[in-house]
């Protein structure tokens, strides 16, 4: 196994390098744009050509892409050109409000999706179409109408939750969770659609298997089969399902931090974009680089405690 996931930090680590240089040379056609939003509409052509000798600009691209190479290998992944600011310092924080409510939704839409996946698929009926229900009208509702129809019911006229911000755990665990809710449950409606559908097909195909079908003859309680033969085969499916799922919600999460004023990570990123703030884009690349292949590599090692099989040495 360890030879295994040093490979897999080998390749993040020209995933990385790859993603991070086709970045900063994309980023490079447009440096006098930048300068001039770092300067302002009414910069002259002579002060934009002097910020961009300060600031390093004026240099070849390798030469630049060397030099903040070298700077993130340090872990000094330069300053926000606006705000001053260290980016690893600003990312971070921005990256905390993102996974506290995107891992939240996980966790929510794994055990909900389980449970609905594997109730319809074992007992049908009702249930059955209770999940495929819920899975219809997860795929079929956008995020921003979800959102919107929430923070209406629960924020304005019931006055439950509040519409906008956020709160650290930190500061008050109560006022945190209140600020989390209705972005947790926008993402999570979306999130089992697509699980229980992975979940409830995965099942029915195991428990149709000539294995199953051995237990029973066997007198093996169905609990038994279903939890412990059936759902851990259908974990392999299910868990790819589940990483791709975490990448949505990171997506997902641009949308619903505009639209509750969440100082997460999607907005964060949006916003430097618009601005072309260098330094905080490659400080975002990185870290959203880092964060997939953590994740891929996360479930890969799941999927091998749960699958024997699956191991790769």
């Amino acid at each position: 196994m360890l030879p295994y996931l040093l490979r897999r930090a080998a390749s993040g680590l020209v995933l990385v390098v790859l993603v991070t240089f086709i970045t900063y040379w994309l980023l490079s056609f447009s440096i006098d744009g930048v300068v001039a939003n770092v300067l302002g509409p009414a910069a002259s052509p002579e002060a934009v050509e002097a910020k961009k000798e300060q600031l390093g600009l004026d240099r070849p691209f390798l030469v630049q892409y060397a030099d903040w190479f070298a700077g993130a290998v340090r872990g000094d992944f330069g300053v926000s050109y606006f705000t001053s600011e260290p980016v690893s310092t600003a990312v971070a924080a921005r990256l905390g409000v993102t996974l506290s409510i995107v891992s939240v939704a996980l966790v929510l839409t794994v055990v909900i999706s389980v449970v609905l996946g594997v109730l319809a698929a074992s007992r049908a009926g009702a249930v059955d179409r209770l999940a495929q229900s819920v899975s219809l009208l997860g795929v079929l509702l956008p995020n921003l109408l979800i959102a919107i129809v929430l923070v209406v019911v629960f924020a304005i006229n019931l006055r439950l939750l509040p519409a906008t911000g956020f709160t650290p755990f930190s500061e008050n665990p109560a006022r945190w969770a209140a600020s989390i809710t209705i972005p947790v449950i926008v993402l999570v409606i979306n999130g089992i659609a697509n699980m229980t559908a992975q979940i409830r097909g995965t099942m029915i195909g195991e428990l149709r298997k000539d294995y199953v079908r051995t237990l029973r003859t066997c007198g093996v309680p169905t609990w038994s089969i279903v939890y412990k033969h059936a759902l851990r085969n259908a974990a392999a499916p299910a868990l790819v399902v589940l990483s791709m799922e975490f990448l949505t919600m990171l997506g997902g999460a641009l949308i619903i931090e505009n639209v509750f004023a969440l100082p997460g990570f999607g907005s964060f990123a949006f916003n430097s974009s618009i601005q072309g703030d260098i330094p905080v884009i490659m400080g975002i690349t990185v870290f959203s680089v880092v964060l997939v292949v953590g994740v891929n590599l996360l479930i890969d090692l799941i999927n091998s405690w749960l699958n024997p099989k699956a191991r790769v040495y």
